[in-house]
């Protein structure tokens, strides 16, 4: 019964992940990684700032078709 209730765990964790990933939730997290993987001595946005450029560049300028 032990080994069904971790199997049953950990599918339950890989498809949160999935959620947040698919929603971009987990977008900050990624980006903590990625900086801390290939920019190890720049500095990072905080949680707000990153929301804020995030915002902006999915909002910001013209969007339309014509």
């Amino acid at each position: 019964m032990g080994a069904r209730l971790d199997y049953l765990k950990r599918a339950l964790l890989r498809l949160w992940r999935g959620i947040r990933q698919l929603s971009g939730d987990d977008a900050y997290e990624r980006y903590l990684a990625h900086c801390a993987a290939r920019h190890a001595d720049a500095t990072r946005l905080s949680r707000r700032e990153f929301f804020l450029r995030q915002e902006q560049q999915k909002w910001g300028g013209i969007k339309r078709c014509c």
